[in-house]
């Protein structure tokens, strides 16, 4: 092993190593030894943030074409290759990411960290392939339809942002899913999935400087390409209430009201974690599990215990670029979608007015802690929250993730919701069931 390769005290902080390979590829790591087991992550800087009309749920699409194989790997063969040494796989996109993990024995991590380097270049996108995945996109997006919640999530997010490509949905629009070509798909593929727009997380059963000398051998080979070009577009500010209305099947009608709000690097981020938890309830951070309801919570009160609504909500998730703090209500029958809507915004108008006692803030960051260690202890969600706060913010914002929200106040919790929840700054949707 080389110099270079055996992590230094400013490679290392906070347990975890930090550091970029020559080709630009950002590589973390975390070592776990309570288990015989390891996790993959592969992230790659592009989701529907990187869209433009015409080819909008294309990182999607191109997430599913890593599935279908290489020369190495043909098709099947990752399955049956990570089943039979006992681990698990996926695939994700988002707004602002696209990743893939793997989690195994850590004596056969290395598969992990072979597959991985070799679909970052080498995957086949073969035409027939890609016509077969057009009708699965398209049938995902024609099932999603089939949900009321969806179809006013995507009319409400559509309207909030003019500007801003966080505009579609992941999925994308049905009329670009019908357009795109293989050619389409390779060069975003060719475009993003390149090591100085990806990050490399592993966290488990390693030694660091032996898994950072076969991260090297694996992947420095795979040459840097072009830099991507940043996101240019920035969402002016909104100058009034904007509603949107929409009509569909079933017989529940649905209340929707976002508001705009700054991403995960902004220095409000953290109070309006704990707003969120006041109003509705501390959110599971985990991949594979949501938070049950919290019926102390304000909401909660106002409107299921009123017997209004028979579900209420809130989330406030981290990203790159200012996005939404949504609000949803499911409305019971017999009851109106305006009476819904005037107490949830009495709700926030009284949290807007009213400070919080020390009471309710304690319990609400103690809440928010417990949900966030509870979602990050295993070697999977370690990994995730690694590269995903990479990703939106830094690794550091991960490490520091508790300290900041013990550091929120009463004050801070009244300030942003007087900044960000004012009516100019809203936009509020109806879903009303066809008579």
């Amino acid at each position: 092993m080389t110099p270079k390769q055996i992590p230094t005290e400013k490679q290392m902080k906070n347990g975890f190593l930090r550091t970029t390979l020559s080709n630009g590829l950002t590589v973390l790591c975390r070592e776990m030894h309570h288990a015989p087991v390891a996790g993959l992550w592969i992230w790659y800087r592009v989701g529907s943030r990187n869209e433009v009309s015409g080819i909008t749920g294309i990182s999607h699409w191109v997430e599913h074409m890593l599935f279908k194989g290489t020369p190495n790997f043909p098709r099947g063969e990752i399955d049956r290759r990570i089943a039979r040494e006992g681990g698990t796989f996926n695939g994700m996109t988002w707004i602002d990411f696209t990743t893939y993990y793997e989690t195994l024995p850590s004596d056969r991590f290395d598969l992990a960290l072979r597959l991985e380097a070799d679909r970052m270049v080498n995957s086949n996108f073969d035409p027939d392939e890609v016509a077969s995945e057009r009708t699965v996109i398209i049938s995902e997006r024609e099932g999603a339809e089939n949900f009321p919640q969806f179809l006013l999530s995507e009319e409400v997010t559509s309207t909030a942002f003019k500007v801003h490509p966080y505009h579609h949905e992941v999925v994308g629009w049905k009329c670009d899913l019908q357009q795109m070509t293989r050619e389409d798909l390779y060069h975003h593929y060719r475009t993003y999935y390149v090591p100085n727009n990806a990050i490399l997380v592993a966290a488990g059963d390693f030694q660091t400087g032996a898994l950072l000398e076969r991260i090297r051998e694996l992947y420095e080979p795979i040459p840097r390409r072009s830099a991507v070009a940043p996101i240019r577009a920035v969402e002016p500010p909104q100058r009034g209430e904007r509603r949107s209305v929409v009509h569909g099947q079933g017989e529940t009608a649905y209340v929707q009201i976002v508001f705009h709000v700054p991403g995960a690097s902004h220095a409000d981020f953290f109070p309006l974690v704990i707003l969120d938890t006041i109003l509705s309830g501390a959110k599971s951070m985990s991949l594979w599990g949501g938070s049950p309801p919290n019926r102390s919570s304000r909401l909660y009160r106002a409107l299921v215990d009123s017997e209004l609504a028979s579900d209420v909500s809130s989330s406030y998730s981290p990203t790159v670029d200012p996005y939404l703090f949504t609000f949803s209500a499911t409305v019971r029958s017999g009851q109106k979608v305006e009476e819904v809507e005037s107490v949830l915004l009495a709700e926030l108008q009284r949290i807007s007015d009213e400070p919080i006692t020390e009471e309710e803030l304690a319990t609400a960051i103690k809440q928010s802690k417990a949900q966030f260690a509870f979602s990050s202890e295993s070697v999977t969600n370690q990994g995730f929250w690694l590269g995903f706060t990479e990703i939106v913010a830094s690794y550091d914002w991960f490490s520091t993730y508790l300290d900041n929200l013990s550091r929120v106040t009463a004050a801070d919790v009244r300030r942003v919701a007087q900044a960000y929840l004012p009516a100019t700054n809203r936009t509020v949707g109806h879903y009303l069931p066809a008579v």
